[in-house]
């Protein structure tokens, strides 16, 4: 199956970022030990449009601040239908091996730190998540937004097989 990924313009909404990680970094040199900070933010409208982004400098505001600029840049649209996903969807980005499942109404967002970041950013409400494997969360983060991007709904899949959308939804 061919990966649809579909890129949004940052300027197409207004976008929320939330922190997930910060580290202190070191580069050791001839004349000793440099520090920098490197920052990994999720970005999102709470409405189908989430991205993550890399951030890294000798200050923290400044990686936070670089990372919301490369999350923007890397913006992709959610399949999201009353505020769940439309189906179960099982991903892996390196060692981190991520599984989501749509959810009930009332239920909420049953996942883990660097999942729930993701989640929340792209605006599902109600969903159960787990990571398997690795908790490193660059890998997490990128494992979650590849499962939402490999999501696909009813119209899509109307859409990719020409027929009828009645016919997909089975009423």
């Amino acid at each position: 199956m061919a990966n649809i990924v579909r890129k949004v313009k940052a300027a197409d909404a207004e976008l929320k970022d939330r922190l997930v990680s910060i580290k202190r970094v070191t580069k050791v040199t001839k004349g000793g030990r440099t520090f920098s900070f490197t920052a990994l933010v999720v970005v999102g409208n709470e409405d189908g449009i989430v991205g993550c982004g890399l951030g890294k400098a000798r200050e923290v505001p400044l990686a936070i601040q670089k990372a919301i600029d490369d999350a923007k840049k890397n913006l992709v649209k959610v399949s999201i239908r009353n505020g769940t996903i439309p189906h179960e969807q099982t991903t892996k980005y390196g060692a981190a091996k991520v599984i989501i499942k749509p959810a009930a109404p009332g239920t909420g967002v049953i996942a883990g730190g660097a999942m729930r970041a993701v989640l929340e950013s792209a605006g599902v409400k109600n969903v159960l998540a787990k990571c398997i494997g690795s908790s490193n969360p660059h890998n997490v983060v990128k494992a979650t937004i590849k499962a939402l991007t490999e999501l696909r709904d009813p119209y899509m899949i109307a859409d990719l097989r020409n027929i009828p959308l009645e016919k997909v939804i089975g009423k």
